[in-house]
């Protein structure tokens, strides 16, 4: 599992590099690069936060089940990783080679992390003790459909597919469908853990599990079809769901300032920036307020990409690293008050420069410069974890040699 977390670093200090870059790019100091724009949200979501999950979705699941802890799996691992290295290498130069088999590679790990978790059961009668394990398999699905849709983005495939708006339609899978699906599957699995403490209404998880994702469905379907009858159901779903769920986050902690620790702030504030684009879209739809349509359709995936799930990966990041690099230590959900403050800031940033359109690049420019500020600490603890683990076993092979 540890090789899983190492690629999940090198890409964390990828995406302080790229950030760095968009941040230079914005103020003038670099010139842009083709390609870079893709790089740079992906290195966050498939480079960092896919890393993990598929390193730890197996090992809770079974330990929710009561199960042994599942075997290492190096097909995954390594259909995985020659994925993402294929992709890194394909899209920025759009060779197809490449682009078809980091699609395809990927692909497959998916489907046999799939069959890994599908496995592993428990309760006595063959049936899963563990309430998040559907999140996490239908999470997955939709990442199955982002990975077919963002593969053919570049070759055509969309027409065949006959998807009216097929960057959107893979952004919403992966966004709303895996990301929200996964995360709200370990809100579940490990809210006791981090607060020491239940959720509010237990019984609520399985209708928030199917709001979640047939919201998700209808906002894959709204600009799959260009159709608000799936759009703005999908919406109401998928909000309704998540505000459940955060209420069953915020309730018990209400009135215990002390529980309110950085960590719960990222994970529960990273959410403000799913609201942004949310308030803005009704009048962007009906063309209230000559709102600036191509720049918000632009900038927003970047605003989500940084002011949530990244958030949300300051949190559990450093909280996976240590549960399973550093079992004797106390693993407690990552971030801190400067990473807080200044991953909001960076969103602010970026959504002012949508619409003060004179100053665009320096806005954007200064916005990546907070967000480069906000993964430094993080990329930094995430590698004293790493360098205390490697000594570790270091000592163990000199002691056994």
């Amino acid at each position: 599992m540890g090789l899983y977390f190492l690629m999940a670093l090198l890409f964390v200090a990828l995406a302080v590099l790229q950030a760095l870059d968009a941040s230079l790019v914005g103020l003038g100091i670099l010139p842009w690069f083709n390609g870079m724009r893709w790089l740079r949200v992906h290195f966050i979501t498939l480079g960092a936060l896919t890393e993990v999950l598929f390193g730890v979705l197996p090992w809770l699941v079974a330990q929710k089940n009561n199960l042994p802890r599942p075997q290492f799996r190096w097909d995954i691992w390594l259909a995985l990783n020659s994925g993402i290295l294929s992709l890194l290498v394909g899209i920025p130069l759009v060779n197809a080679v490449p682009i078809y088999a980091g699609g395809t590679l990927v692909f497959v790990a998916t489907v046999l992390l799939m069959g890994q978790l599908w496995g592993l059961r428990g309760g006595g009668e063959g049936t899963a003790v563990s309430p998040a394990r559907k999140f996490y398999l239908v999470g997955l699905a939709y990442f199955l459909l982002g990975i077919i849709i963002g593969t053919g983005l570049w070759f055509n495939w969309p027409n065949w597919l006959h998807i009216a708006i097929p960057l959107e339609t893979h952004i919403h899978a992966n966004n709303w469908g895996f990301m929200s699906l996964t995360f709200a599957g370990l809100m579940v699995d490990l809210y006791p853990r981090w607060t020491k403490r239940q959720l509010a209404m237990p019984h609520s998880i399985t209708p928030i599990f199917w709001m979640m994702t047939l919201g998700a469905l209808g906002l894959v379907l709204g600009p799959w079809f260009d159709s608000l009858v799936f759009t703005v159901p999908g919406l109401v779903l998928h909000l309704g769901s998540t505000f459940w769920l955060l209420y069953n986050v915020i309730k018990p902690l209400r009135g215990d300032r002390a529980a309110w620790t950085p960590g719960v702030w990222h994970l529960i504030s990273a959410y403000v920036w799913i609201l942004v684009p949310v308030l803005v879209a009704p009048f962007l739809i009906l063309g209230i307020g000559n709102l600036p349509g191509p720049a918000i359709e632009s900038n927003a995936p970047q605003a989500l990409i940084y002011g949530w799930l990244l958030q949300v990966g300051y949190a559990i990041l450093p909280y996976f690293f240590r549960r399973i690099l550093e079992p004797q230590a106390e693993a407690t959900l990552g971030g801190n008050w400067l990473s807080l403050a200044t991953s909001h800031l960076g969103g602010l940033f970026l959504w002012l420069s949508i619409f003060i359109v004179s100053v665009r690049g320096v806005l954007q420019g200064i916005a990546y410069g907070f967000w480069v500020v906000s993964l430094i600490p993080i990329a930094i603890e995430l590698g004293r974890i790493v360098n205390a683990h490697l000594a570790v076993d270091n000592e163990q092979l000199a002691m056994n040699n």
